[in-house]
């Protein structure tokens, strides 16, 4: 009895199915929630979209734009807070100064 080693069928490699998924898009939502007595102690929600970004935006969404972790204006942001914390610790500074120097004329 011989038996015929047969390759896989006729199908699409890995390669063609990840451009086709990416060329559609592929969203994923969910949402977990937990809770106790009726009172609600944690929510995760959970959004994963595979796509190219061309198709992302075609689609409308776009939100890494305008997210500032992701975008240029985080390093602006830190080094504005860190600015404003500068002149927060240099009022705070100043203004013992001026409460210690009140008390000594007291």
């Amino acid at each position: 009895m011989a038996y015929d080693i047969q390759g896989p069928a006729q199908g699409d490699g890995l390669a063609d199915v990840l451009e086709r998924i990416l060329e559609k898009g592929v969203v994923i939502a969910g949402d977990i929630s937990i809770s106790l007595v009726g009172i609600e102690l944690l929510t995760v929600r959970l959004r994963l979209l595979i796509a190219t970004v061309d198709k992302a935006k075609e689609m409308g969404i776009n939100w890494w734009e305008r997210d500032p972790h992701l975008s240029a204006q985080s390093d602006n942001l830190l080094i504005e807070n860190e600015k404003l914390l500068e002149r927060v610790d240099a009022l705070e500074s100043e203004l013992a100064r001026q409460l210690d120097g009140k008390g000594d004329h007291i």
